[in-house]
């Protein structure tokens, strides 16, 4: 393969028609320079000029190689600018998917003051609970919330998201409170549940006295909308499994209120997965940075003014 610095070496060579010319030129001895003159003749197999002790003149081959590779250092730098005006204006789209409540509470409300920042760049946001793959759907970064599936793709960790049961006080008013996870299966609580293909949300993990346990709990109400699910805890028809920054304004209005104090749910992890490139696309490591920095804030608020414990 072609050493660039090879062909740089010959451009200035041929243009100089001096090789100690040339080899200061580009800041090397005058030993570097005949050594990469040498091995791009070696390379074509060819001789590129014809030398003597008082002067350097191009061959045939020489004079046809020149515009080429005139050619090549042009392309090259053209890259190079290209890239380097990506970096510091970035332009396109970028892809990103997440859950409905990290999609709705903290990656959009971001969005506008992103493009704000870099106006050439156009986010694409795609809302599912669902898993999502990203080769195969053609996304840039997935944010998830919980365990990140298994895959080769890079991970951002954004940070533990508080956890928090709740229910309605016309729920508590009709069914009693309960204090422990033990207490939503004994007391046959009713449970609303996030339902989809894969979905494990039917159980819970609690913290008890014995560490972390799953209850099997049930309920009249299922969906794989988390914000419909939030509606009817809102609406008094059951208990509801949520991250803190989905419900946060309820529980300060009082239009919910914790339970299962005693058995709390666990944090969950939230972060973004993305394609493991060697050279990231800008725009990507921007975006993911962007969002890293506001979501941190918004979720540290959330828990500093709720009456969890941290």
């Amino acid at each position: 393969m072609t050493n660039i610095n090879n062909i740089r070496m010959f451009v200035r060579v041929y243009e100089l028609e001096n090789m100690s010319a040339a080899a200061r030129d580009l800041r090397v001895s005058a030993a570097v320079a005949s050594s990469r003159i040498g091995e791009q003749e070696r390379h074509l197999g060819v001789r590129l000029f014809n030398r003597t002790t008082r002067s350097i003149q191009p061959t045939e081959q020489g004079r046809i190689f020149y515009p080429k590779a005139l050619d090549v250092l042009q392309a090259l730098e053209d890259a190079e600018a290209a890239v380097h005006e990506v970096t510091l204006n970035p332009r396109g789209s970028v892809y990103v998917a997440a859950p409905l409540g990290v999609g709705r509470r903290l990656i959009a409300p971001n969005v506008a003051l992103f493009q704000e920042a870099y106006p050439e760049v156009h986010v694409r946001l795609r809302l599912s609970d669902r898993k999502v793959d990203l080769t195969s759907e053609g996304l840039d970064i997935a944010y998830f919330l919980g365990n990140p599936p298994d895959s080769g793709l890079r991970l951002r960790s954004l940070g533990e998201c508080a956890r928090v049961l709740c229910a309605a006080p016309t729920y508590i008013s009709r069914f009693g409170m309960p204090e422990t996870g033990a207490d939503l299966v004994a007391q046959n609580h009713r449970c609303l549940l996030l339902r989809y293909p894969g979905s494990d949300q039917f159980r819970w993990t609690l913290h008890t006295p014995d560490g972390p346990q799953r209850f099997d709990v049930t309920g009249p109400f299922a969906c794989d909308d988390g914000d419909v699910l939030t509606s009817w805890a809102l609406a008094g028809h059951g208990i509801v499994n949520k991250p803190l920054f989905d419900v946060a304004d309820h529980l300060a209005s009082g239009a919910l209120v914790p339970v299962c104090t005693d058995s709390p749910a666990p944090n969950a992890q939230l972060g973004c997965l993305f394609p493991h490139k060697r050279n990231q696309d800008p725009k990507i490591r921007l975006f993911i940075e962007f969002m890293a920095e506001r979501i941190k804030a918004t979720l540290n608020e959330h828990l500093k003014t709720s009456q969890l414990p941290r």
